[in-house]
């Protein structure tokens, strides 16, 4: 694009998707103190993408679309969705979306004489556990979804989690250079097919919250 007779550069769309829980255990298992700034991190990101992509390209932070999940029987998770609803979905840029955890449906069974425990012997509570479903689908979705849009031009995928490799490879397959936001070793198969990656814990003090 050219503005008064001068070539004028457009600077790169980035969107980023993050996998909450997949993002929070690996900050945690890189430093258990540490605290995320979510005000700085979708730009942060989005500025090591764009460096990937191009060391010159200007960089347009456009959105950050989080995906997390819920139990409402856990007082943990009860603060996380007021936390996420209230304050991290009014971030500028940030778009929260959640979806409650749904029990499993199968029992344990013992291991010994393979018999379903449906009750804890000690406080009567349900030993089925909880797990999430539809997160990966609303992260890939939507990632989709935008890029149909052109909403953006460098998507980066905040996950570990090898389930995203088929978006991956469709979005590289349309010439989309999605970018993955990776705690090596973790995620390689993922870091393979993306386009191209960063290490989150070689810029953790750039988006950490200061007390």
């Amino acid at each position: 694009m050219r503005e008064n007779g001068i070539e004028k550069i457009e600077p790169l769309r980035v969107y980023l998707f993050v996998d909450f829980s997949n993002f929070s255990l690996s900050l945690k298992n890189e430093n258990e103190n540490f605290r995320a700034d979510w005000y700085l991190l979708g730009r942060v990101f989005a500025e090591e993408a764009g460096k990937v992509i191009s060391a010159s390209a200007p960089v347009s932070y456009e959105a950050m679309h989080v995906y997390g999940s819920y139990d409402l029987s856990s007082g943990k998770d009860r603060k996380f969705q007021a936390w996420a609803s209230n304050v991290l979905d009014r971030v500028p840029g940030v778009h929260v979306t959640l979806k409650k955890r749904q029990r499993i449906k199968s029992l344990p069974r013992c291991p010994s004489c393979r018999e379903e425990i449906s009750f804890c012997p000690s406080c009567n509570s349900d030993m089925r556990g909880t797990q999430e479903k539809g997160i990966d689908t609303a992260i890939v979705t939507d990632m989709i979804k935008f890029a149909w849009a052109d909403a953006y031009d460098v998507p980066v995928i905040v996950s570990s989690d090898r389930d995203f490799v088929p978006a991956a490879e469709f979005l590289q397959s349309r010439g989309i250079k999605i970018i993955h936001a990776s705690f090596p070793p973790m995620g390689q198969e993922l870091s393979k097919k993306c386009w191209g990656s960063f290490a989150i814990p070689k810029i953790m003090s750039a988006f950490e919250l200061k007390k």
